[in-house]
């Protein structure tokens, strides 16, 4: 039985630096994609920082959310729980999502929810993807694979699964909800917001594809995984909760999405939907994000 919360849900801007240009279908003019953007202003407590890909070679960008106290020697030998964000659209930018931040620091500082830190990352030129045969569009296994280890090294976070969970919307949505099913053991909650399952189901029945520009590993999909995952034996287990506003373009496929988890694969998912809400994470956020936020913290060992 579907769990019923009212609730509602953001993007911003980036600027270039090592660029490559990605066309958008349906528009002549390609983006310009970069792994390091530095965004015009950073919420109070966020820092931009880079890393070193080993696999590209090339240094990758990221914003971080440090809570208050972090910094201060009492808490020395303290580890974090980590939350790490994903962004909508397309191309990936680390900056786009950041301002979310805004609102962890006030459910903090409110005492609503115990410190924690946020992680903004870049999603890869298309987002949260692995395109076949293009080593420089592996935003999925950079995110996975590299960027995730780095956070455990470079900061004190709880660098085991009570302690860390995923959640996007939009493109990050889509990108939370395949990365969920496919690494169940990295994450003690997952909450995929305002997801495109649309073109999700368009790559399932088109073997991978989602347009004439944009093919995928047939399989690589949030239907495909999602069974997948509901067929494992002794799967890890995790709370899900789906989230979107009734008024977004996407809200009757995440609502299908949800019949599809728990009446079909009987994989248990809750819903925060909010009434009069359009496709924006930053309204849900600014309104009851604090209920999000609160999601995790219920899931956090700690």
């Amino acid at each position: 039985m579907i769990r019923k919360i009212s609730l509602i849900l953001i993007g911003i801007a980036a600027v270039a630096t090592t660029a490559i240009s990605i066309a958008k279908p349906g528009k002549k003019k390609p983006s310009v994609f970069s792994w390091v953007n530095i965004p015009e202003q950073l919420p109070g407590r966020c820092q931009h920082q880079v890393f070193r890909s080993a696999s590209l070679d090339v240094d990758i960008g990221y914003c971080i959310y440090l809570p208050p106290g972090y910094g201060k020697k009492v808490n020395i030998k303290r580890r974090y729980p980590v939350v790490y964000h994903l962004h909508g659209g397309r191309p990936g930018s680390e900056a786009k999502s950041v301002k979310l931040a805004r609102f962890v620091d006030i459910g903090i500082k409110g005492e609503k929810i115990k410190p924690v830190i946020y992680v903004f990352a870049n999603g890869g030129p298309v987002s949260w993807y692995n395109m076949p045969g293009n080593k420089k569009a592996q935003g999925e296994d950079v995110f996975v694979k590299e960027l995730i280890p780095h956070i455990d090294r470079a900061y004190r976070s709880d660098a085991n699964r009570g302690g860390r969970a995923i959640e996007g919307f939009s493109q990050g949505g889509r990108g939370t909800s395949r990365i969920m099913f496919k690494y169940p053991e990295l994450f003690c909650s997952a909450a995929p917001g305002g997801s495109g399952y649309g073109p999700e189901k368009k790559i399932q029945q088109s073997n991978g594809e989602e347009s004439k520009a944009l093919k995928f590993t047939p399989g690589d999909d949030a239907w495909s995984l999602a069974k997948k995952y509901a067929n494992r034996k002794q799967r890890p287990v995790f709370p899900i909760l789906i989230w979107c506003g009734d008024k977004g373009f996407n809200y009757e496929t995440n609502l299908e999405y949800l019949e599809y988890l728990n009446n079909e694969l009987k994989v248990e998912a809750g819903q925060l939907i909010a009434p009069g809400i359009a496709h924006s994470a930053s309204q849900i956020y600014e309104k009851h994000g604090i209920k999000l936020m609160q999601f995790h913290q219920r899931n956090f060992s700690h």
